[in-house]
């Protein structure tokens, strides 16, 4: 796709002066934004037995979850097109000061209710923080020199994503669950105080109307997949019912949603999400390989810690440290292939070398077994997150240099957004086979068991590891064998994807990365 600039800036935009020690400190930032809503995606997962008890709630847990995921995607597009339109500073100030609100609201919250609505809020914010982060480095780094910055933050990405579950453990053990929100609050404050003082980006007039009507209908879009995919966790019934009128009603204003957001699409003068940017090959297999990522990694990454508690009897605190392997193997290949592509200017190799590695370590966890030595599963969840490492960042960067400078936070919202969306499918099919298999496999291991020994309620939508626990021993590893030879099975279904995503890597196109930032570009801002 042909690359544009403006010369001149416009007469109201001050010039920025773009000196290494101003990028240092917007980065730092940056950083601690990202860390924020990448880490309170996971964060949750292990203290919310312990909320939805204390809250009286353990019915409608998935809420608590959805809420948040549902905010973040339906925000996404908005974001990214918002900061192209009108600059980045201000929607970045106004996404950090309603994610630590969220967050003040989230801990405070005496009732489930309160919680979600909280959450939800919590969830309004993050959708920004990832978003801006990503294209205020495009806007302030050249696309050269931008793999030395994002790196870093794709490592800060997998520290959080498997330090959520950590330290959502730690906290549950130790100061209560309220905790895993009020750690936001400060860490919020810096970023918005350093923000506000220190990033000094120039704001625009938009010149054409925003589109209104497209992100209406890309909002009921999202949230109708984001709600049938997570239709189990959130049904009363904890299934899917297709005779139910509510759910094919729901199936159906999706469909439809998505068919006239592609219309309006086509219609309007300056679409949310320019349908003409997947011309540009480079684009399109690069939000592609998002979507497949998404996929896999979430998925896999959801399982892995309960496995640990479910299969081998650590506590949640356990499990986490126990993910370390996995986020050393990405954060060597985030920074060393960021630092790579800076000093090359070759970005290509990198996504067909993380998939196909990514999927080796897929291949590899369909291996799993009840008395796995830890040492081998943690070499297993290093290969899957060495692979995931050499792509999570560079597809950004591909994406960000595909497009010219003003389409910047379209194409990284883009890119986002598509991964929340393949996240969110990934796990519902995923989980679903695996619960079909535990099911069938827990109704055989309990036909081999003592009838006394079967607790009342007894099945797989009632497994936890502290039933499974408290289960007699004799019942108890005829249930941990039931659980992993259901859940080992269920990976051979990602493969497939991973090996779908590592044949799209081949047909990139490597664009000449850029040599200015994108504020020069537009004549916003000079280097120094």
């Amino acid at each position: 796709m042909s690359r544009t600039a403006n010369s001149s800036a416009p007469t109201d935009e001050p010039e920025l002066v773009l000196s290494q020690g101003t990028i240092y400190v917007i980065f730092s930032a940056l950083l601690a934004a990202m860390f924020l809503s990448a880490l309170d995606q996971s964060v949750v997962s292990t203290a919310l037995p312990t909320i939805v008890g204390d809250l009286r709630a353990a019915q409608h847990e998935g809420w608590i979850i959805t809420a948040y995921l549902l905010a973040i995607a339906v925000v996404m597009p908005i974001y990214g097109k918002l900061g192209d339109l009108r600059g980045r500073r201000r929607p970045f100030l106004v996404a950090i000061a309603i994610f630590v609100a969220g967050s003040a609201g989230s801990a405070l919250a005496t009732s489930f209710v309160d919680l979600v609505v909280w959450r939800s809020l919590q969830g309004l914010g993050a959708g920004g923080l990832v978003i801006l982060s990503q294209a205020i480095i495009a806007d302030i780094v050249s696309a050269r020199d931008r793999g030395k910055y994002m790196g870093p933050m794709g490592a800060v990405f997998g520290v959080a994503t498997v330090a959520g579950p950590l330290l959502g453990g730690w906290f549950t053990d130790g100061p209560g669950w309220r905790w895993c929100f009020w750690l936001n609050v400060p860490i919020g404050l810096v970023a918005f105080a350093v923000a506000y003082f220190r990033l000094r980006l120039p704001s625009r007039r938009p010149t054409t109307r925003f589109d209104l009507a497209g992100a209406a209908l890309m909002a009921v879009t999202t949230a109708g997949i984001v709600l049938l995919t997570s239709w189990s966790s959130i049904s009363s019934d904890g299934r899917y019912d297709w005779s139910s009128p509510v759910l094919i009603g729901l199936l159906a204003l999706t469909v439809a949603a998505l068919a006239a957001f592609l219309v309006v699409e086509t219609r309007v003068a300056d679409p949310l999400i320019p349908l003409r940017l997947f011309r540009s090959r480079t684009f399109s297999v690069s939000v592609s390989i998002a979507l497949v990522l998404g996929m896999t990694m979430f998925a896999a990454l959801s399982f892995l810690p309960t496995f640990l508690q479910m299969a081998r009897g650590y506590d949640a605190t356990e499990a986490g440290l126990l993910m370390l392997p996995m986020t050393v193997g990405l954060m060597i290949t985030a920074l060393g292939s960021g630092i790579l592509i800076s000093s090359t200017g070759r970005y290509k190799i990198f996504p067909i070398l993380g998939m196909g590695i990514a999927t080796i370590g897929l291949a590899l966890l369909t291996r799993l077994t009840a008395d796995l030595s830890m040492v081998t599963f943690g070499a297993m969840i290093f290969v899957l997150g060495f692979g995931l490492g050499f792509v999570m960042q560079t597809i950004v960067i591909a994406v960000q240099n595909a497009v010219p400078p003003e389409m910047v936070g379209v194409a990284t919202s883009t890119n986002n957004f598509l991964r929340e969306i393949g996240a969110a499918v990934g796990t519902s099919v995923f989980s679903t086979v695996f619960t079909t298999n535990l099911t069938t496999r827990l109704a055989a291991a309990v036909r081999e068991a003592p009838a006394a020994d079967i607790p009342q309620g007894f099945g797989a939508d009632a497994l936890t590891p502290d039933v499974v626990d408290r289960l007699p021993a004799a019942l108890r590893e005829l249930v941990v064998n039931a659980y992993t030879d259901a859940l080992a099975p269920a990976f051979w279904y990602l493969v497939p994807l991973g090996v779908l995503g590592f044949a799209i890597a081949f047909l990139m196109k490597e664009v000449r990365l850029s040599d200015q930032a994108g504020l020069v570009a537009r004549g916003a801002a000079v280097g120094r």
